[in-house]
């Protein structure tokens, strides 16, 4: 298989020869070039047609938002990784640039000497390269048809009381679009695993709060949840839901990582199948790796059900498909019919059934013959 070929973008020689040593040093990857601001990238992008870019936020000449603004109108497929320092200022920019279509970002190391910048760089980086770029081809790959969903279990009786969405990858674009979607008189909480590190998270949950019908906050230890209202999982954090009383509260934790993530899907999972029991609906969204396979199991084991996005709709296929190769998908949906569908099943669980009358009963006996 042939390499993926990769061009750096950077106004700094440092993080520049950093990205390119560190990068080189995978067998599966090639950097073909690097640029020091979008003006050079733009004009190197046209002659050597990368499979991936990685893209610096803040240069000079035409920075990191101008620069992908730019080639998403002439290469609206190719995969772009922000690469940006771990400050509001930096995590707001990121956001900006997801949102003009970047697909996924990595935080540069703050000491770009040590060997934990290169470890860094290792862990974070190259798997999101390789996620993106599955293989060399990705241009002329097409995506398969979606899949048909698990067979159907028989339909729980049980309202739901609770919505818990897992994304990572390509996620804070699909919240954009999946929570504007809820009603505001939504019946019940939600709560939120999204992979990413501190200030982005609380910096996500505003901006979705401008965008919604519901109130949207990062979670906070202690809170009661309460009906048509989100949280979002506050990075470097383990998000979970616990009994209090009569009602439900939110706690954190910073418990190992899971799946080399905090917070992990699969923690809030459990957590909601343990407080909830059988009355859960889970959402299982974009993203890379296998966080909420176990947790979406445990919620389907306790009688809740699991839907997840389909391939076609999402950036990354990792989380949903390894839940549907699982046999725990309950359903399959274009990202685009997630709210309505969320808000279908809850709804519909919780409206009144008629109560069984004389005349039910007469009519459910059996004839005698």
């Amino acid at each position: 298989m042939a390499s993926i070929r990769i061009l750096v973008v950077d106004d700094s020689v440092v993080i520049r020869k950093l990205l390119c040593d560190t990068l080189s040093g995978d067998p599966d990857l090639e950097v073909i070039a690097s640029a020091g601001d979008g003006r050079i990238a733009l004009a190197k992008i046209s002659q050597l047609h990368p499979d991936l870019v990685t893209l610096d936020v803040e240069m000079p000449v035409m920075n990191g938002l101008e620069t992908l603004a730019e080639l998403r109108k002439l290469y609206p497929k190719l995969p772009v990784i922000m690469f940006s320092t771990l400050t509001e200022r930096g995590a707001s920019a990121t956001l900006d640039a997801l949102s003009l279509g970047a697909s996924d970002y990595a935080t540069k190391p703050s000491n770009t000497t040590s060997a934990a910048a290169l470890e860094s760089i290792r862990c974070e980086l190259i798997p999101k390269i390789k996620a993106l770029c599955p293989a060399a081809a990705t241009k002329l790959r097409t995506l398969p048809p979606p899949r048909p969903a698990t067979p159907a279990r028989p339909r729980s009786n049980h309202p739901i009381e609770i919505v818990a969405i897992g994304t990572s990858t390509g996620g804070p674009n699909a919240l954009a679009e999946v929570l504007p979607g809820i009603p505001q008189n939504f019946p019940v909480p939600i709560v939120v695993v999204q992979h990413m590190p501190p200030v982005f998270t609380h910096l996500l949950a505003e901006r979705l709060a401008r965008q919604c019908r519901i109130p949207v906050a990062e979670g906070r230890a202690d809170v009661n949840l309460a009906a048509g209202h989100a949280w979002i999982a506050p990075g470097n954090f383990h998000m979970t839901v616990a009994r209090a009383g009569l009602r439900w509260r939110l706690e954190l934790n910073q418990d190992p990582p899971r799946h080399s993530c905090r917070p992990a899907v699969d923690v809030l999972f459990r957590s909601v199948a343990a407080a909830y029991r059988a009355h859960v609906l889970a959402v299982v969204m974009t993203g890379m790796g296998s966080d909420g396979v176990a947790g979406a199991q445990q919620i389907r084991e306790a009688g809740g059900d699991v839907i997840i996005q389909d391939e076609a709709s999402a950036v990354v296929w990792g989380m949903p498909g390894l839940v549907y190769a699982a046999g725990q998908a309950d359903g399959v949906y274009p990202l685009g019919q997630l709210a309505s569908e969320i808000t279908r099943r809850v709804l519909q669980s919780r409206a009144p059934r008629p109560a069984l009358t004389s005349n039910h009963l007469i009519a459910a006996e059996p004839r005698s013959k």
